[in-house]
Order: structure tokens, then sequence, then C-alpha cells
């Protein structure tokens, strides 16, 4: 059994923060790499960030590249998307997903997903 439980999300003016925070249990916990996504009505699913379990290795989106930072909180046992510099089009629907094998683009092949978090950004 995998679940993944994001919480933190909420309201923001431009230019805030927020860190929304990613438990992950069952197969999850054991994952290749967890992710964080983000999905609004009618858009297409945009990849975010990944962190790997193995080494800590970080990846990110373009959009999001120098303002989003991931990393492990290992003393809470969550994955942590930490958000700066919000605008506008950050709103969205945010996911923390479970990529439980390599065999393809870190981007890509995420079997599990959460809940999802929904983020706003206001000006």
């Amino acid at each position: 059994q995998v679940q993944l439980v994001e919480s933190g999300g909420g309201s923001v003016q431009v230019g805030g923060s927020l860190r929304l925070a990613c438990a992950a249990s069952g197969r999850a916990s054991s994952a290749y790499a967890l992710g964080w996504f983000r999905q609004g009505p009618g858009k297409a699913r945009e990849f975010l960030a990944a962190i790997t379990r193995s080494d800590d290795a970080t990846y990110y989106g373009d959009s999001v590249k120098g303002r989003f930072t991931i990393y492990r909180d290992s003393a809470k046992n969550t994955v942590n998307l930490q958000m700066n510099n919000l605008k506008p089009e950050d709103t969205d629907v945010y996911y923390c997903a479970a990529k439980l094998e390599k065999q393809s683009h870190i981007a890509w092949g995420y079997s599990y997903w959460g809940q999802g978090t929904l983020v706003t950004v206001s000006s």
C-alpha cells in the first residue's frame, strides 16, 4: 500500500512564501524518488521538482528553478517544497507523487499520487 499526504497549502500574497510537506508511507517510503507537480482545471500537469531517495539528488522544472527548493526533512520524515517569491501564476493544486523505479526521465513514471493541496497567490 502506498500513501502520500500533502499539507501546507493555503493563500498567500504575491512575493510571499509557502512550504508544502509530503508524508509518504508504505511502498512510497522506499520509492526511487518523490516529486512535486501541479495541475489546475483544464491545464496540463507540470513537473516542479523531485528528490531521489538514495542520494537526495534534486531536479527542478524550468518554471520554478531559483524560487522553489525540494528537500527531505528526516526528523519529520517528509519531503518538503519550499516556495518563495510566489506569483499569481503559481496558483494551482499541488501534488506529491512517488516514482518507484529509475527507468525513465525524472519527470515521468510516477505511479502514486497524493490528494493534492491548493495554493492560491493573490495580488
